[in-house]
């Protein structure tokens, strides 16, 4: 297990090298503190570490998530990843039927919410931000 972690790892690194987030920090910063997390259960921590990759991610990434951690994980990373054809409701819904996904989104919208960097952004992007994390975090718990 701990060997598809470090795959999973080093895909993230190289997968979201040079990017930032809203706050102009590396982006990786979020994936690892996502990563960290879930760090108890190593199925949970490899799919944390590929969260954004599918959606975020420019090019042809598929084979290598499966190569990294294997087709039952990937679909896991498939459900975290946002498509923008699939209604929301169905998103949330693919979410909340998976363990490892929901376990990695709750993580995932946990540390998108922080205060802290929530504080780095200007007030409106973070009042939005805040609205939306709300919403994600009651779909997640709708059981309709």
């Amino acid at each position: 297990m701990g060997e598809m972690v470090q795959r999973a790892k080093e895909l993230a690194y190289r997968a979201h090298a040079g990017q930032v987030d809203k706050a102009g920090r590396p982006y990786i910063e979020h994936v690892a503190r996502v990563a960290a997390a879930c760090a108890d259960d190593p199925e949970a921590e490899a799919v944390a570490w590929l969260h954004d990759v599918l959606e975020d991610c420019k090019g042809p990434v598929d084979e290598q998530v499966i190569g990294a951690v294997g087709m039952e994980l990937y679909v896991q990373v498939l459900h975290l990843t946002r498509d923008n054809d699939m209604p929301q409701d169905s998103y949330y819904r693919y979410i909340r039927n998976s363990s490892i996904a929901l376990r990695v989104k709750l993580a995932d919208i946990a540390d998108n919410a922080d205060e802290s960097r929530l504080a780095l952004l200007p007030p409106d992007v973070a009042a939005r931000l805040r609205r939306k994390y709300a919403k994600a975090l009651a779909a997640l718990a709708d059981n309709g």
